[in-house]
Parts: structure tokens; C-alpha cells; sequence
């Protein structure tokens, strides 16, 4: 890990963990797809762990879907006590969209809904992503701080599961929301950000702050409207990465060892 790594240049971290699931089923219909076991531990222990060794303190995890059994596993810390050093306990709160409106709001009424629990900048990850590789790295928050963007994406190269990709990526490290007819290279956008909370206000968001009124929205309109105005960028990450969609998926990260590269 990097050793520049601090806490006190970190900024929280909102983990996606509301969905239901259904392309997984019928695991997840007793089970959550972000407890769903991958080589050892809960898919969503992962991105604790590396959240936590990259110096994050505090963690919202918003659920739905057997929300229930997420706060359970995870209760409000995460302490980790087989690291060694000085690193901090974990925070963790809820923001629990299953209890206060009966199911997930998606991603940018899920974001809205928890942003009172967050900062004007904060780390975005999908609980049911695997990147073992990934570093919620400091210095990035300080270049995503130092910036006029409201987004910064993680993008990787398609799987085969999303061969068009989502975004373009532009030489300057800009996001490109590019027409269907253009043949430039897409990448697939890994759902590992940095954002600010100014994309969720207007001109870009029409929620009203902290979504009393449970409005579901989804996030990539909000970002393809900052994309036109070149306020999102991004960067390619090549490292091990799975969106763990379905059985299928999950049994073949069960079947490698978690060292593998």
C-alpha cells in the first residue's frame, strides 16, 4: 500500500448496498449480494478493508434487500485487529432506504438520500464490485479537491459482459459522453469514484437535499450532464476488477486464489 497514505487527507466513503440483486438470485433471496462469500469474506469486506488500510475513518452504507442483515454483520465499526500499525477503527453508519421507503431508491436517489451523513467530497463504491487491487489512494482526493470536476471515474476495460462500454476517456483525462455513433473507445465505468456533492444540487440534481420524498433516480444522467460540460474526469485502471453479477461470476472469483494476479 502506499505508505503517503493518511487519514487526515482522506474523505468519507458511501458503499452501494440497497439493490436486490436478481440476477444473482437464488442466492440472494436469503442473502444480500453484497454478504455474498468471495474467496473467504463478505464481497462487501473488501472494500471495508481496503477503505480502512487507506486511511478512510468514516463509511455510509445504504441498503434495502435484507438491509438488515447488512448492519447486523458489520454493526457501526470495523476494526480489523489482524492489521498491525496505527490504523484507525472504521465508522460505519446506515443509510437504511428499505426501512424509511420500502425499497432502494437507486444510485443518485440513494447518494442524495445519505448526503447529510457525508462531506462535500467523499469516495463512491458499488458493494457488489470486486477490486482487490484498488487503492482509495489520498493523493487522488487531493487532485479531485485541487479541480473544478464534480466526478472523478474509475474506468476498465470492457468485460464481456459490456462490450460497448460507457464512457469515453479523452487524452487530457476527461470523461466523454459520447454519441452511440461514435466509434471512439468506451470503457466500462468500474462504479469506484470520487464525487463531490455539488453534483447532486442544481443546475445537475432537481432532488431536493437529503431526498425526504424518496425520489429514485438514476446516476448516469447526472453524470453525463456534467460530462457535456467537461466537469467529470476520469482515468483508466487496469488492475483486477468484477462486476459479480451473477452465479456464474461468483463461482469463477471462488474457484481463484485471492493472491492470484
Amino acid at each position: 500500500m502506499n505508505p503517503a497514505v493518511h487519514a487526515s487527507s482522506q474523505v468519507p466513503a458511501l458503499l452501494l448496498a440497497a439493490g436486490r440483486g436478481e440476477r444473482m438470485r437464488p442466492l440472494t433471496d436469503t442473502t444480500p449480494k453484497p454478504l455474498l462469500q468471495v474467496q473467504g469474506q463478505p464481497l462487501l469486506q473488501w472494500h471495508l478493508a481496503a477503505l480502512q488500510e487507506a486511511g478512510v475513518e468514516q463509511v455510509v452504507i445504504n441498503t434495502a434487500w435484507l438491509g438488515a442483515q447488512i448492519s447486523d454483520q458489520f454493526s457501526s465499526d470495523f476494526g480489523l485487529q489482524r492489521l498491525i500499525g496505527r490504523r484507525k477503527q472504521l465508522s460505519i453508519s446506515y443509510s437504511h432506504e428499505g426501512v424509511d421507503f420500502g425499497g432502494a431508491l437507486e444510485t443518485a436517489g440513494g447518494i442524495a438520500r445519505a448526503l447529510p451523513q457525508l462531506g462535500p467530497v467523499f469516495w463512491l463504491a458499488a458493494g457488489d464490485v470486486f477490486a482487490p487491487d484498488f487503492v482509495f489512494d489520498s493523493a487522488a482526493v487531493s487532485a479531485f479537491e485541487a479541480s473544478h470536476h464534480l466526478a472523478h471515474l474509475w474506468l476498465v476495460p470492457n468485460p464481456a459482459h459490456n462490450p460497448r462500454g460507457d464512457f469515453g476517456l479523452s487524452a487530457d483525462g476527461l470523461a466523454l459522453n459520447l454519441p452511440a455513433d461514435d466509434p471512439a473507445p468506451r470503457y466500462t465505468y468500474s462504479t469506484i469514484a470520487l464525487l463531490r456533492a455539488d453534483l447532486f444540487a442544481a443546475p445537475w440534481c432537481d432532488i431536493p437535499p437529503g431526498n425526504p420524498g424518496g425520489i429514485k433516480a438514476p446516476l448516469a444522467p447526472l453524470l453525463r450532464r456534467a460530462m457535456d460540460n467537461g466537469r467529470v474526469s476520469a482515468q483508466l485502471y487496469t488492475g483486477r476488477w468484477t462486476d459479480v453479477g451473477t452465479p456464474e461470476r461468483l463461482a469463477e472469483l471462488n474457484t481463484l486464489s485471492c493472491d492470484a494476479s
